[in-house]
């Protein structure tokens, strides 16, 4: 099936056209571009220089993908965006393409972007995902397989979403999201499993249960206090002098989401700790919630060692924690 491009629509003589594809009047496709058979075009809708469009995909009138990205660092590097198969693109979405971060704006297969949406440079955007009216995702951000964000959401710069997760309209998104996780409210919270989500994916309920038992103290605020409560135990034991080196330990810096992540209530009474901390690399290692992986398997083992870290702790592992806190305050000393 040949191509149906109208006339009165500008196809710029190197870009790649594919069978099948239908560009509607007043549609603009500019040098480099390359569109998949059976994708849509619609009038009024702009594809700018070195876009990939995938197969059977529609764009809807007023989107403009490709654009230059809205940082002042740009120099006109060659970087571009990338739309997977069967996306759907709705009326004034912007897309914007990469910086020399990524190279490339990326949005999967089997997306649906509705009206208004504006994907920022180096947005990374996973398949099966849906973003609502008016969702607007700024740079260098990451949103995993089957996440919906609804209307009117903003999403800061650098944050992580992980996959499955689900994210009520209105909300603010200035951290990073585990997988599974409803997330609602100002400031936001995590309010529980995604639940219906899940199962609507398939997931059995055996497994839903399994995830809803891992993290029950997901509030930040949460996870920091009882971080602290173990810090403030912990201080008693190796001396009042390392207090103040002690907030600056890497795996208790509130202000960064990836750490904080992974202080896990792992003392889950259906789950022992060994079952704990295997799901808790599936969920956050291999989903890639945390980017440094090295961290993450000892960031784990030494929430696991506060989280037994009582009067009844077994002394080698208190031991242990004493030592590896000591060397890290000579080490800072140093």
């Amino acid at each position: 099936m040949s191509s149906i491009i109208s006339p009165q629509a500008f196809v710029h003589p190197n870009a790649c056209i594919e069978d099948g594809v239908v560009i509607e009047p007043f549609a603009y496709v500019g040098e480099g571009v390359k569109i998949g058979s059976g994708t849509w075009v619609g009038p009024n809708s702009t594809i700018l220089s070195s876009t990939t469009i995938g197969k059977d995909c529609k764009i809807y009138p007023g989107a403009v993908i490709g654009a230059d990205p809205q940082d002042l660092k740009f120099d006109n590097e060659e970087t571009t965006v990338e739309i997977g198969d069967r996306t759907i693109i709705r009326e004034c979405v912007t897309i914007h393409k990469a910086t020399v971060d990524r190279y490339k704006t990326i949005i999967g297969d089997d997306c649906l972007i509705m009206a208004y949406v504006h994907l920022a440079h180096d947005v990374l955007v996973g398949n099966h995902v849906v973003l609502a009216n008016a969702v607007n995702v700024a740079g260098h951000v990451t949103i995993d397989d089957w996440v919906i964000i609804e209307g009117m959401v903003g999403v800061q710069q650098f944050v992580h979403v992980g996959e499955h997760a689900f994210v009520a309209g209105g909300s603010l998104i200035r951290k990073n999201i585990p997988p599974y996780i409803k997330a609602a409210r100002e400031p936001l919270s995590f309010i529980g499993v995604n639940s219906i989500g899940l199962r609507r994916r398939g997931f059995t309920q055996d497994k839903i249960q399994r995830i809803d038992g891992l993290p029950k103290k997901y509030q930040p605020v949460n996870l920091i206090e009882m971080a602290g409560d173990k810090v403030r135990d912990l201080i008693s034991t190796v001396g009042s002098d390392s207090a103040s080196h002690l907030v600056n330990l890497d795996w208790l810096d509130s202000k960064n989401p990836k750490i904080i992540t992974i202080v896990l209530d792992v003392n889950n009474d259906e789950l022992n700790q060994s079952q704990d901390l295997t799901i808790a690399f599936e969920m956050l290692q291999e989903r890639r919630v945390l980017k440094r992986t090295s961290k993450v398997i000892l960031l784990v083992t030494k929430v696991d060692l506060f989280e037994t870290f009582t009067p009844e702790c077994n002394e080698e592992l208190k031991n242990q924690v004493i030592k590896e806190v000591r060397a890290k305050f000579s080490t800072k000393s140093a």
